[in-house]
């Protein structure tokens, strides 16, 4: 797709997070040790999943790529920041902060396509025990992604093309550390209707999409795991769930906050700080949350870490 770039903004400033440079290496080392265990614990996931053929069922399937969509996302950001915060001149070519958006956005609703994947492989599985293995095939479980990638891309590429006509004419300076939808427009000093509309209408779709889908499917399963006569009937059937659960709070709490709501009445301040909640903090803690309480996994780390000890 070919952008092209009406703006009188060559190179945009991105401001990100304004402190003296004791605290601008202090954090650098501080996100610099996120970006590392996001990278070590997502590829180790995804290594261990596709290594073991214990796990290719389709709940790890999604897990495996919910791990790699973690590092596309956090990779789209951190890497700038981590340059950024060790450096005099922090800017950003007009080009390139249009790229970055775009793949902001589609990694970033691709992470929340997957949850609610997963709610619906979870509700399958619970509520639908019998059919399981029948309706989720592997070709289903393929076409779904990449049906949803299709998706992320195309609601993207909408929001990219309109933030590119966009006139950028009073200041160059991005209060973020990366580009994003609402501080652009907070920058642009053109008619924003359309983008503003996209924002409250499409995205709200495109997010809510996925999260309403995972209401309805736990919606379903506590139906059914009230009515469990045993109680570790329904601790086990439970369990299934909680990792999902917990990564989905994280991840649509700031999202919800960042998102789904007018424009007008978005902090600058607040989002840089939220925005870290959903792009880092969520994609670090996943691997841990999927893995702490999941014997699988801690099985198939302990034989893949064996197979490399034994053929050193």
């Amino acid at each position: 797709m070919k952008i092209r770039n009406q703006s009188s903004a060559t190179e945009f400033l991105l401001l990100g997070f304004q402190s003296s440079p004791e605290q601008q290496i202090l954090l650098f080392f501080i996100f610099f040790s996120m970006y590392t265990v996001i990278l070590l614990g997502n590829l180790t996931i995804f290594i261990v999943i596709r290594t073991d053929s214990r796990l290719h069922t389709p709940m790890y399937f999604f897990f495996s790529i919910l791990a790699c969509v973690d590092v596309c996302f956090t990779s789209m950001t951190m890497p700038k920041l981590l340059v950024d915060l060790l450096s005099v001149k922090r800017t950003i070519s007009f080009s390139a902060c249009i790229a970055q958006l775009n793949f902001f956005v589609s990694f970033g609703n691709m992470d929340s396509f997957m949850l609610g994947i997963m709610g619906f492989d979870r509700y399958m599985a619970i509520c639908h025990p019998l059919h399981y293995v029948q309706v989720m095939t592997t070709r289903f479980c393929v076409s779904l992604v990449s049906c949803t990638w299709v998706i992320v891309s195309l609601h993207a590429s909408v929001h990219s093309v309109l933030a590119s006509k966009l006139v950028y004419c009073d200041s160059n300076e991005i209060h973020h550390y990366f580009c994003d939808i609402p501080p652009l427009l907070k920058l642009s000093c053109s008619d924003t209707t359309i983008n503003e509309l996209v924002l409250s209408t499409e995205t709200t779709a495109i997010v809510l999409a996925p999260l309403l889908c995972i209401v309805i499917s736990y919606g379903q399963i506590a139906i059914v795991i009230i009515k469990i006569k045993s109680s570790q009937g329904r601790k086990k059937a439970f369990s299934t769930c909680f990792s999902h659960l917990t990564s989905t709070t994280l991840f649509y709490g700031p999202v919800l906050f960042t998102y789904v709501r007018p424009s007008s009445v978005y902090s600058l301040d607040k989002g840089i700080w939220i925005s870290v909640m959903y792009c880092m903090v969520t994609s670090m803690l996943n691997p841990f949350v999927y893995s702490i309480r999941n014997n699988d996994v801690k099985e198939a780390f302990k034989k893949l870490r064996g197979t490399l000890i034994s053929s050193q």
